[in-house]
Parts: C-alpha cells; sequence; structure tokens
C-alpha cells in the first residue's frame, strides 16, 4: 500500500514539475515568436483609421500598451502579471483576456467535446469491426475509409460538408452558432445544436481514422496470439472472446491514442471553427494572430497548453488505473 501510494505520489510530482517547465517553455517560444511576428499590432488595433491617426498618437498607444519597451522588459511585466493571476486585456475585444476566453471556450467545449466522444466510439467499433473481419469486404472498406480521411485536410472536409448538407440539401445551416439576426432570448437549444452539427461531423470525421486503424492492429495483434488460440480451442467464440480475452489490450492503447489527441483536436478546432465562422476559440485564435493581439494569442496559447497536458496526464493515470503492471514497484515488476 505503502509503495503504491509513494508511486502516485511520485506521479503527481513528476508531472506538475514538466506540467511548469512546459509552461515556462511555451510562453517564452510563443512571446518570442509573437513579437517576431510581421504585423503591426499598433496599426492592426487602429484599423482604417491609420491615416487620421498622428506620430504621437501612435506613440501614445505604444505606451499604453507596452509596445514601446524592449522585449525583455514586455516578457517579464507579461508574466508577473501572469503570476498575478492577470493575463491582459484583448486589444480587439477590449475586455479581459480572461473574460474572453471563458465567454467563448463554452462553444468550443461542446463542439469539441461532441467530436471527441464521436470519433472514439465510432473508431473504436469500426477497429473492432475489422479486425473481426479481417480481409474481408467491410475491413477494406473502413481500412480505405480511414486511409482516405487520414490524408484530407480538415479544412477541404469542411468545405465538401457545407456544400453538400448546407448549400445543396439545404439540411443544416452554413455557420455561425446561432441564427444570423435572432435575439438570444429567441435563440432554442435546437438552433445551437443544427449550427453545431456541421463543425461537430468535420471534427469527428477525422478523428475517426487514427482510432480504428490503431484498434485494428491491436486486435488482430491479440487475436493471434497464444492465449486467445487456448480460448478458442476451449470453445470461446465472437463477441465473448473479445470481452474477456481482447477488451482490455485493445482499450489500453485507444484511451491513450484518444486522451493524447487533445493537441489535434484544438487544431482541427480553429480549422473547422474558422471555415463554419463559429465562435469559439478557434476563430478568437485566428482573429488574434492576424491583427496582433498579443495578450489574447498568449491567453489561449497557454490555455491550449493546459487543456493538451491535461489531456495526456488523463491517459497515464488511466493507464496505471485499468493495468495494475503499471502501479507495481519495480522490484516487483522484476
Amino acid at each position: 500500500m505503502g509503495s503504491i501510494l509513494w508511486l502516485y505520489l511520485r506521479f503527481f510530482g513528476t508531472g506538475a514539475l514538466r506540467f511548469v517547465l512546459l509552461l515556462f517553455a511555451v510562453s517564452t517560444i510563443s512571446f518570442a515568436l509573437v513579437s517576431m511576428s510581421p504585423i503591426d499590432p499598433v496599426q492592426a488595433y487602429i484599423g482604417a483609421d491609420v491615416l487620421s491617426v498622428g506620430p504621437e498618437q501612435r506613440a501614445q498607444i505604444e505606451a499604453y500598451w507596452g509596445l514601446d519597451q524592449p522585449f525583455v522588459q514586455r516578457y517579464l511585466n507579461w508574466a508577473t502579471s501572469l503570476v498575478n493571476g492577470e493575463l491582459g486585456v484583448s486589444m480587439i475585444y477590449r475586455e479581459p483576456v480572461a473574460d474572453v476566453i471563458s465567454g467563448r471556450f463554452m462553444n468550443s467545449f461542446w463542439l469539441m467535446a461532441v467530436s471527441w466522444l464521436l470519433s472514439g466510439v465510432v473508431g473504436f467499433l469500426a477497429g473492432v469491426a475489422a479486425a473481426l473481419r479481417r480481409e474481408s469486404w467491410l475491413d477494406k472498406f473502413i481500412r480505405n475509409y480511414c486511409y482516405t480521411l487520414a490524408s484530407t485536410p480538415s479544412f477541404w472536409l469542411a468545405l465538401l460538408l457545407m456544400i453538400v448538407f448546407a448549400v445543396w440539401l439545404r439540411w443544416l445551416p452554413v455557420g455561425l452558432g446561432v441564427p444570423a439576426g435572432q435575439l438570444a432570448e429567441e435563440v432554442t437549444l435546437l438552433d445551437h445544436i443544427r449550427h453545431l452539427l456541421l463543425p461537430a461531423l468535420t471534427l469527428s470525421m477525422a478523428g475517426i481514422a487514427p482510432i480504428a486503424l490503431h484498434t485494428r492492429e491491436k486486435l488482430i495483434a491479440v487475436l493471434d496470439s497464444d492465449y486467445v488460440l487456448f480460448a478458442r480451442a476451449r470453445g470461446v467464440r465472437g463477441l465473448e472472446l473479445i470481452r474477456r480475452h481482447g477488451l482490455r489490450n485493445i482499450a489500453l492503447p485507444a484511451l491513450t491514442l484518444q486522451f493524447a489527441s487533445f493537441g489535434e483536436l484544438f487544431g482541427g478546432a480553429v480549422l473547422a471553427e474558422a471555415v463554419f465562422s463559429y465562435p469559439g476559440l478557434g476563430q478568437a485564435t485566428v482573429e488574434a494572430g492576424l491583427r496582433g493581439d498579443v495578450p489574447l494569442l498568449m491567453g489561449i496559447v497557454l490555455f491550449t497548453t493546459i487543456f493538451v497536458f491535461a489531456g495526456n496526464a488523463i491517459a497515464d493515470l488511466l493507464y496505471r488505473l485499468v493495468d495494475p503492471r503499471l502501479r507495481m514497484s519495480r522490484k516487483e515488476a522484476l
């Protein structure tokens, strides 16, 4: 009991240290890259009124946002504010960065949650079906489907789905998160779901391929093992064989791959939200990058880092909960 507790304490302590080092490295590199961007944040902040702003006013704007200071001083000021729990004020929305992220996070959360669940469940079931019907027409269809989607860009898939379901068939809206021109109190849950379907379908279709292919290969390896051959000799067949001897062995890699896909999920959400004009963090990221909104872009980068790290940490923790061998100490394993 004491050794298991020590292993968990070491696991969380190592994870916390990695998390701090990761945040420091990501924030430093991201701040340097944003500072070297060719986009002039002052000009992007002024917008169309750039001709009516004189040098004095431009200097005042630079001083107000701290853009007249050297890189090291600007980074130290931003890091000090971050330690104090402040992410700064967005240059685009004129609101605190924390409020902008929290206001748009729920839209992106539901989009990514639906896509994540669909891709995980459908990909796992498709991989199991392909492995059980190896070299059949079903297996070939699933593999060809996965190979095609794995090589298809997300934005092209989004445009294709938009043309088919929104333009040709007119079953779903073209974009946005709610109907255009409709009051907030008049928007129903059905309206939110209809506007969510196309972006969620885009992300889930792209995420099915790696889960299905990986599950297929792992299950085929399990079915070809000696202990499964012995189980078949005892008369175990079909789903009972998968449930008793294959589920845990194929569930562990699938869980790891599914939780490790948080980074790809957020990257795909950025493209999908840009194509469908969906009001989430992805669209805010694009706007912040194009208009040089350094505080908002840095806040989203840190939030994304935490999001991806949390997914990997949950995967590691579930791995240890499901597989008892990973909870054993080194001496017990030997």
